[in-house]
Protein backbone atom coordinates (compact mmCIF):
# COMPACT_ATOMS: atom_id res chain seq x y z
CA UNK A 1 0.00 0.00 0.00
CA UNK A 2 1.40 3.58 -0.86
CA UNK A 3 1.29 6.53 1.48
CA UNK A 4 -0.18 10.09 0.22
CA UNK A 5 3.30 11.47 -0.04
CA UNK A 6 4.45 8.48 -2.76
CA UNK A 7 1.00 8.53 -4.56
CA UNK A 8 1.42 12.43 -5.27
CA UNK A 9 5.14 11.91 -5.65
CA UNK A 10 4.18 9.22 -8.71
CA UNK A 11 1.75 12.28 -10.31
CA UNK A 12 5.00 13.85 -11.32
CA UNK A 13 3.16 17.12 -10.69
CA UNK A 14 4.63 20.20 -9.26
CA UNK A 15 3.44 22.33 -5.86
CA UNK A 16 3.66 26.16 -6.04
CA UNK A 17 4.99 28.08 -3.27
CA UNK A 18 2.82 27.48 -0.15
CA UNK A 19 0.80 31.19 -0.46
CA UNK A 20 0.97 33.93 1.95
CA UNK A 21 -2.35 35.19 3.45
CA UNK A 22 -3.53 38.55 1.49
CA UNK A 23 -5.48 39.68 4.39
CA UNK A 24 -6.32 39.30 8.20
CA UNK A 25 -6.27 35.12 8.37
CA UNK A 26 -4.72 31.96 8.45
CA UNK A 27 -3.85 29.80 5.80
CA UNK A 28 -4.89 26.94 7.66
CA UNK A 29 -6.10 25.95 11.73
CA UNK A 30 -5.59 22.75 12.99
CA UNK A 31 -8.87 22.55 15.50
CA UNK A 32 -8.72 18.74 17.47
CA UNK A 33 -8.08 16.05 15.04
CA UNK A 34 -9.11 18.27 11.76
CA UNK A 35 -7.05 20.85 9.83
CA UNK A 36 -9.69 23.66 8.05
CA UNK A 37 -7.66 25.21 4.76
CA UNK A 38 -8.51 28.69 3.99
CA UNK A 39 -9.88 29.72 0.60
CA UNK A 40 -6.82 29.15 -1.86
CA UNK A 41 -6.51 30.69 -5.44
CA UNK A 42 -4.65 28.59 -8.54
CA UNK A 43 -1.28 29.67 -7.98
CA UNK A 44 1.54 28.78 -10.13
CA UNK A 45 4.80 27.39 -9.69
CA UNK A 46 6.17 30.44 -10.19
CA UNK A 47 3.78 32.40 -7.20
CA UNK A 48 1.53 33.56 -10.46
CA UNK A 49 -2.46 32.89 -10.69
CA UNK A 50 -4.38 31.57 -13.36
CA UNK A 51 -7.32 34.09 -14.33
CA UNK A 52 -10.66 34.78 -15.96
CA UNK A 53 -13.71 34.04 -15.95
CA UNK A 54 -15.14 30.36 -16.96
CA UNK A 55 -17.76 30.81 -20.17
CA UNK A 56 -15.94 34.25 -21.43
CA UNK A 57 -12.33 34.95 -20.76
CA UNK A 58 -11.50 31.19 -20.19
CA UNK A 59 -13.26 28.09 -21.31
CA UNK A 60 -14.28 24.79 -18.95
CA UNK A 61 -11.26 22.90 -19.29
CA UNK A 62 -8.91 26.32 -18.33
CA UNK A 63 -11.47 26.37 -15.16
CA UNK A 64 -10.50 22.60 -14.91
CA UNK A 65 -7.28 23.01 -14.75
CA UNK A 66 -7.27 25.81 -12.43
CA UNK A 67 -9.24 23.85 -9.97
CA UNK A 68 -6.14 21.25 -10.22
CA UNK A 69 -3.76 23.57 -9.74
CA UNK A 70 -5.81 25.14 -6.72
CA UNK A 71 -5.69 21.71 -5.16
CA UNK A 72 -2.07 21.82 -5.88
CA UNK A 73 -1.71 25.25 -3.61
CA UNK A 74 -3.71 23.60 -0.86
CA UNK A 75 -1.26 20.60 -0.68
CA UNK A 76 1.59 23.36 -0.37
CA UNK A 77 -0.09 24.66 2.74
CA UNK A 78 -0.41 21.46 4.06
CA UNK A 79 2.93 19.64 3.56
CA UNK A 80 4.14 23.17 4.76
CA UNK A 81 2.13 22.83 8.12
CA UNK A 82 2.45 19.46 8.60
CA UNK A 83 5.72 18.56 6.80
CA UNK A 84 3.76 15.91 4.95
CA UNK A 85 0.25 14.55 3.39
CA UNK A 86 1.06 11.26 5.35
CA UNK A 87 -0.31 13.26 8.04
CA UNK A 88 -3.76 13.34 6.66
CA UNK A 89 -6.03 11.13 7.07
CA UNK A 90 -8.91 12.15 4.55
CA UNK A 91 -10.99 14.47 2.57
CA UNK A 92 -13.87 15.87 4.54
CA UNK A 93 -15.32 18.72 2.69
CA UNK A 94 -14.44 20.67 -0.20
CA UNK A 95 -15.78 23.98 -0.90
CA UNK A 96 -15.20 25.02 -4.43
CA UNK A 97 -16.22 28.66 -6.13
CA UNK A 98 -15.95 28.85 -9.66
CA UNK A 99 -15.92 32.69 -11.24
CA UNK A 100 -18.48 32.17 -13.89
CA UNK A 101 -20.37 34.02 -16.03
CA UNK A 102 -24.48 33.52 -15.11
CA UNK A 103 -25.25 31.28 -18.17
CA UNK A 104 -22.58 28.67 -17.37
CA UNK A 105 -23.77 25.79 -15.38
CA UNK A 106 -20.87 23.01 -15.25
CA UNK A 107 -19.64 24.15 -12.00
CA UNK A 108 -18.94 20.53 -10.65
CA UNK A 109 -17.12 19.84 -13.65
CA UNK A 110 -14.25 22.36 -13.33
CA UNK A 111 -14.00 22.01 -9.41
CA UNK A 112 -13.52 17.78 -10.08
CA UNK A 113 -10.12 19.31 -11.04
CA UNK A 114 -9.13 19.57 -7.34
CA UNK A 115 -11.16 16.58 -6.32
CA UNK A 116 -9.75 14.09 -8.84
CA UNK A 117 -6.09 15.13 -7.25
CA UNK A 118 -7.38 14.49 -3.96
CA UNK A 119 -8.69 10.80 -5.26
CA UNK A 120 -5.61 10.10 -6.63
CA UNK A 121 -3.41 11.13 -3.77
CA UNK A 122 -5.64 9.74 -0.93
CA UNK A 123 -7.76 6.88 -2.76
CA UNK A 124 -11.56 6.41 -3.18
CA UNK A 125 -12.38 5.71 0.37
CA UNK A 126 -9.90 8.79 2.10
CA UNK A 127 -10.17 11.39 -1.03
CA UNK A 128 -13.46 11.94 -1.47
CA UNK A 129 -15.32 13.92 0.74
CA UNK A 130 -18.60 16.03 0.61
CA UNK A 131 -18.75 18.75 -1.83
CA UNK A 132 -20.14 22.11 -2.69
CA UNK A 133 -19.64 23.52 -6.54
CA UNK A 134 -20.95 27.10 -6.66
CA UNK A 135 -20.26 30.05 -8.99
CA UNK A 136 -19.83 33.51 -8.23
CA UNK A 137 -19.84 37.32 -9.88
CA UNK A 138 -16.54 37.95 -9.40
CA UNK A 139 -13.36 36.42 -7.48
CA UNK A 140 -10.16 38.64 -5.57
CA UNK A 141 -7.91 39.54 -8.60
CA UNK A 142 -10.73 37.85 -10.95
CA UNK A 143 -8.66 34.09 -9.84
CA UNK A 144 -10.73 31.49 -12.03
CA UNK A 145 -10.98 29.39 -8.83
CA UNK A 146 -11.35 29.45 -5.26
CA UNK A 147 -11.30 26.38 -3.11
CA UNK A 148 -11.34 25.99 0.23
CA UNK A 149 -10.84 22.32 2.51
CA UNK A 150 -11.62 20.59 5.96
CA UNK A 151 -9.19 17.01 6.45
CA UNK A 152 -9.13 14.63 8.84
CA UNK A 153 -5.82 14.35 10.64
CA UNK A 154 -4.09 11.13 10.68
CA UNK A 155 -3.83 9.75 14.72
Amino acid sequence: MTTPDENFAALGLQLPPAPAPKGVYKPCLIVGNFIYVSGHGPYMPDDSLMTGRVGSDVDMDFGKAAAQQTGLAILATLKAALGSLNRIKRVVKVLGMVNAVPEFGEHPKVINGCSELFLQIWGEENGVGVRSAVGMGSLPGNISVEIEAMFELAE
